[in-house]
């Protein structure tokens, strides 16, 4: 049976040989800190288990063979370049010869306290009702309400917190930074995550590119996406659907005067739209 660290190995191995066309025993030297030796020997137990490689003196290295088969990894270049550049948790090449120049956006920071997090850490994991102040853009002043929390989601550029909310009798997101005081915990409560009918549906989006876009230009967004027949599916839960468009860039309510800027539109709006904010 393997080990993690031999499953990390086995990927940056798997990496390099697919998105590079080499790899080496020294890539795994710099990467884990291990001795070229063992590196040797972890590359030669995944040839002979996979037989996705084979040895290339002029290179120095191994290469993929022509029947190479993604077993360790996804075959999404944002796995390889995660690893690259550090931006990954599995792994970061000590060497700077291995690191490949790269820049990435800084999203501003929220403020978010400990006071806040932990006991609403602790009511998720205990099931049990919170009562909070919380302000919203709707109503700026603080508004006490009583939630039952049950997930944590990242939409990519804040955190907010899935929620039952007495209140409103129903599951709503929570904005992290937008709870003030300190979170006082309450009694369990029998509305659980399995209750929240929004979180457990799935819904898939079909996107397309924009028909007001030239031929040539679609076809660009139909090969930029991969598309299947002119179309994208992204299947997600329904709570998350429009937070998934916003990241898209898709905008459901206005088509932009540029095409360009648009790029793509929801195909089946009527489908998704009973689970959109305000539908």
């Amino acid at each position: 049976m393997q080990t993690s660290e031999v499953l990390r190995r086995y990927r940056l191995i798997e990496l390099l040989a697919y998105w590079e066309g080499r790899v080496s025993s020294t890539h795994l030297c710099h990467f884990f800190g291990i001795s070229r030796q063992q590196a040797t020997k972890d590359i030669g137990h995944y040839r002979d288990e996979t037989g996705n490689l084979e040895y290339d003196a002029s290179a120095r290295g191994f290469r993929p063979v022509e029947s190479f088969q993604l077993l360790y990894i996804s075959g999404d270049v944002a796995e390889y370049l995660g690893w690259m550049t550090g931006r990954s948790a599995h792994a970061t090449p000590d060497s700077p010869s291995c690191r490949l120049p790269h820049a990435a956006l800084l999203h501003p920071p929220r403020n978010v306290s400990p006071r806040v997090i932990r006991p609403l850490v602790q009511a998720i994991r205990q099931q049990r009702r919170v009562d909070v102040d919380y302000v919203s853009i709707s109503n700026p002043s603080r508004d006490g309400r009583i939630i039952v929390p049950h997930t944590f989601v990242n939409t990519g550029l804040r955190w907010h917190l899935r929620a039952w909310c007495e209140k409103s009798g129903e599951y709503r997101d929570f904005v992290l930074s937008r709870f003030r005081g300190e979170p006082d915990l309450l009694d369990r409560s029998d509305h659980t995550g399995a209750d929240d009918h929004a979180w457990h549906t799935e819904v898939t989006l079909i996107l397309k590119p924009d028909p007001r876009l030239s031929e040539v230009k679609q076809e660009a967004l139909i090969h930029d996406y991969c598309m299947q027949n002119g179309e994208l599916h992204l299947t997600t839960r329904a709570a998350l659907a429009q937070y998934l468009l916003q990241e898209m860039q898709v905008n459901v309510k206005m088509i932009d005067g540029s095409p360009e800027a648009q790029q793509l539109i929801l195909a089946n709006l009527d489908e998704v739209k009973p689970w959109m904010f305000n539908s």
